[in-house]
């Protein structure tokens, strides 16, 4: 009963201020003038910078979507400029925030603004041993599945910002949570098809903390690190034929020639039997149609979360028809596993596009990195 009476509370309140919001009649944005800080790589979000506020815009943040999100972010103490009805207005800094994808977690930590973390979803899934220790502490708060979050906790930690992600344009949760009146953004980091415009994503979370520099500096580094990594693979004289991905059910998905996976396989300068594709995401293929394609392949980069090849043949037996496994040339993201229930590569990985390339081309030409040991990747035995 507690819980349902501050649920109305927050949502009456929440609701007056939506009534008594006036109507837009001067959207500084379009009037005044700002900085634009467009990303080099990332395609899904822009950030303009006004003096004592910022605009962020977000836009198409799913698959298949038009949609565009404008976000306020004004410094606390500071008049809030117009705005329509659709602008999210979000105070900074953040003090307090919930975020609800482990891929949030890495940029919160480079930022060196984990401790503004008081909430997260189902918390076994983070990996992370910094964030780890919080949440053994109590400091950061498991509010339960992210699809029936515990919102009587999420109230009670009263955060300043939810970021959040949508697959498909439909999120009950994170409608509940606007509703209860605390701001939420969108984070379309996971749409992005460049491996460094997943990894820029770290400037739209910088923004909300005042940490543009720092996220600048990061990125810089990265970008560094990655570009001399692909110029380095330019080189060789072989280029190795590989293929990726696994079976789930009845369909091999298989990355599309447009997508991130590939442009890793490019950039390692692989021959990626399925460059030639335009699809940014998967494709659905079946066992016969990859195996027709990728059966004399050199290596299998990406097959899956398999530990070894004793559990892919016992999934599926038809893996054992392919050269590569024969010739022990399967490579896995599995290779730290600390934490049962999580996997580092899904949670670092889209901030270190270098040690991703880097790892891909220790396997793929291995003589062009002899001291570099790769971190995500390993060799199923």
């Amino acid at each position: 009963m507690r819980f349902l009476i501050f649920v109305l509370s927050c949502s009456f309140c929440f609701l007056s201020c939506k009534q008594d919001k006036k109507p837009n009649t001067n959207i500084l944005s379009e009037t005044a003038t700002g900085i634009p800080k467009t990303p080099k790589y990332a395609k899904r979000f822009t950030v303009t910078d006004y003096g004592n506020y910022k605009e962020i815009l977000v836009n198409a943040p799913w698959p298949g979507s038009t949609k565009q999100f404008k976000y306020l972010l004004v410094e606390k103490g500071t008049e809030i400029p117009d705005h329509d009805d659709n602008t999210v207005v979000i105070q900074t800094p953040i003090e307090k925030v919930v975020v609800v994808s482990t891929t949030n977690i890495p940029a919160l930590e480079y930022l060196e603004v984990e401790n503004k973390l008081v909430g997260f979803p189902t918390t076994k899934f983070i990996s992370s041993k910094k964030t780890r220790t919080l949440i053994e502490h109590g400091t950061v708060k498991d509010l339960g599945n992210d699809l029936e979050i515990n919102f009587e906790l999420l109230l009670e930690l009263n955060p300043e910002l939810v970021v959040g992600f949508s697959v498909n344009g439909n999120n009950k949760t994170l409608t509940q949570i606007e509703r209860l009146g605390i701001p939420v953004v969108l984070d379309g980091a996971w749409v992005e098809e460049h491996p460094l415009g997943r990894a820029e994503w770290i400037k739209f979370i910088a923004a909300f903390f005042n940490k543009e520099e720092k996220a600048d500096s990061i990125f810089n580094s990265i970008e560094t690190d990655y570009l001399k990594a692909k110029q380095t693979a330019e080189t060789v004289p072989h280029v190795p034929v590989v293929f990726s991905g696994d079976m789930f059910k009845d369909v091999w998905n298989v990355p599309g020639g447009n997508s991130f996976i590939a442009k890793y396989l490019e950039d390692a300068n692989t021959d990626y039997l399925w460059k030639e594709n335009k699809n940014t995401g998967s494709i659905q293929l079946n066992f016969e149609s990859v195996l027709d394609k990728a059966q004399n392949a050199e290596m299998w980069i990406g097959a899956g979360n398999y530990n070894n090849k004793a559990e892919m043949e016992k999934k599926y037996q038809g893996y054992t028809l392919f050269d590569a496994y024969k010739t022990n040339n399967i490579y896995t993201y599995t290779k730290n596993r600390d934490n049962p229930d999580g996997l580092i590569y899904y949670e670092l990985g889209p901030l270190r596009p270098d040690l991703i390339l880097k790892d891909i081309i220790k396997i793929a030409h291995p003589e062009l990195l002899p001291n570099y040991e790769t971190y995500f990747f390993k060799r199923l035995e």
